[in-house]
């Protein structure tokens, strides 16, 4: 069984994209460890479940549209239970994991982008470290870092 059968065996919406199967098939075929791809695909996948849910074209999407799956990341309960709250995120998902499941839907824009189907990503960075990019609830700017982890 193929990687890319079995990431679409635990996650049906990315046989729904032929676009998302291609860019997650590129880091298959460039060798990436499996716990990355499965991260990949599970970041991708939830984002694509928000886009099939609101019935939008991911190839298209806006910033706006990014700031919905955003507000749903801020806004889910910890599976750990409704008592356990992030500092960093004000909500039940740490900024951690947050950043987890944009980094791959960054990556995967910045693909369209590379082959010619967007004119920019609308996954934002922020300005000096792409790595550091963090979402506010309005998208309005990246907010930093909480000081114990800038200064690592």
């Amino acid at each position: 069984m193929s990687g890319m059968v079995v990431l679409e065996a635990k996650w049906p919406v990315l046989g729904l994209h032929a676009r998302a199967a291609e860019w997650l098939q590129i880091w298959v075929d460039l060798g990436r460890v499996p716990r990355t791809i499965d991260a990949y695909a599970r970041g991708l996948a939830e984002y694509l479940e928000v886009c099939e849910r609101e019935g939008i074209d991911p190839v298209t999407a806006s910033r706006a549209h990014i700031g919905l799956f955003v507000r749903e990341l801020t806004e889910r309960p910890n599976r750990r239970g409704a008592n356990v709250v992030a500092l960093d995120s004000g909500s039940g998902l740490s900024n951690a994991t947050i950043q987890q499941r944009i980094v791959p839907v960054r990556l995967f824009y910045d693909h369209l982008t590379e082959e010619g189907l967007r004119n920019s990503n609308p996954v934002g960075r922020q300005e000096g470290d792409p790595s550091r990019f963090v979402f506010t609830r309005s998208l309005s700017a990246p907010i930093p870092r909480p000081m114990s982890e800038t200064f690592e």
